[in-house]
């Protein structure tokens, strides 16, 4: 029998829906409605992530070059751009940091090995499909709420749902309804 699902949600920070932001989804205005339709759902079984700059001394590889090409994003890991959305900022669950685009190796320390997951967040080009393949690698059963992503554009959300779709049954694309309708 499989554990309850966790409800994970990727990085929903206000510099990925301030529309002003070099990093802004035009996705996510309706995004947060869907997560915040799912939230009642998982109470206690809901974990937010946050992406936040690697510090200075720790940019190793590629991540100088990043940060370089990204100056407006060079700021502490404690500025209020990496701030949790409004919407969902005050939600008791766990908030996990972490200065890469995929967060499994943080996620798996609270869901465990091989558990289930519904994964929604933003962007899905990015960082959620950076988590979500990592983990299905690991054994997670996955599911990505396709109304419940934002990616950095149309076009890109919908290359990254394609791949994503390229992984069943580890990895599984269904809509809010879908995923109400089985709670």
């Amino acid at each position: 029998m499989t554990a309850e699902p966790w409800l994970i949600v990727i990085d929903a920070q206000r510099i990925f829906a301030d529309p002003e932001s070099d990093w802004g989804s035009p996705m996510w205005p309706g995004t947060v409605e869907s997560i915040r339709r799912l939230l009642p759902s998982f109470e206690g079984r809901t974990i937010l992530t946050r992406w936040v700059p690697p510090a200075a001394d720790e940019r190793a590889g590629s991540w100088a070059d990043y940060m370089a090409a990204w100056p407006f994003a060079d700021r502490p890991a404690d500025d209020p751009y990496f701030d949790l959305v409004d919407e969902l900022a005050g939600l008791d669950a766990p908030v996990v940091d972490a200065p890469t685009f995929g967060k499994w190796e943080r996620l798996r320390d609270l869901v465990g090995e091989a558990p289930s997951l519904v994964v929604t967040g933003v962007s899905t080009d990015c960082c959620v499909i950076s988590t979500v393949l990592p983990a299905a690698d690991a054994g997670a059963r996955v599911t990505v709420v396709t109304n419940g992503c934002a990616g950095s554009s149309p076009e890109n959300q919908a290359a990254a749902l394609t791949v994503l779709g390229l992984y069943p049954p580890q990895v599984e694309l269904r809509t809010v309804d879908d995923v109400l309708a089985d709670e």
